[in-house]
């Protein structure tokens, strides 16, 4: 299945359950080949340069915390969850989400 198709359907299941997509991680040659249709595909979220291809998806979470998915985009359903603090310093966030992303680049590859 071709990637932009793929990405769409993942995007509207997790939207279905009340998810927010927030960012993108994207190969080069996968970059290159969304670029016409980035915005209507991923509106607002944020676009990252990486070695594997993922969606980053967040959502309220209980007891005052931020639930974060980084969804791997392949046809073979696979992501990694972290429920974060959401008075925690951004820093420390921005550091759980980037050991989740080391975590998936292991799966990945």
């Amino acid at each position: 299945m071709q990637t932009v198709e793929l990405a769409r359907q993942i995007i509207a299941m997790y939207e279905r359950h009340g998810w927010s997509l927030r960012r993108v991680l994207l190969r080069p040659d996968t970059k290159r080949d969304v670029e016409l249709q980035r915005e209507n595909l991923f509106g607002q979220a944020e676009l990252r340069d990486s070695d594997f291809d993922a969606l980053w998806f967040a959502r309220p979470s209980h007891e005052k915390r931020e639930a974060w998915e980084l969804r791997l985009i392949s046809e073979q359903p696979y992501a990694l969850f972290e429920a974060l603090e959401t008075d925690e310093a951004e820093e420390d966030r921005e550091e759980a989400r980037h050991e989740m992303e080391n975590r998936m680049r292991v799966q990945a590859g």
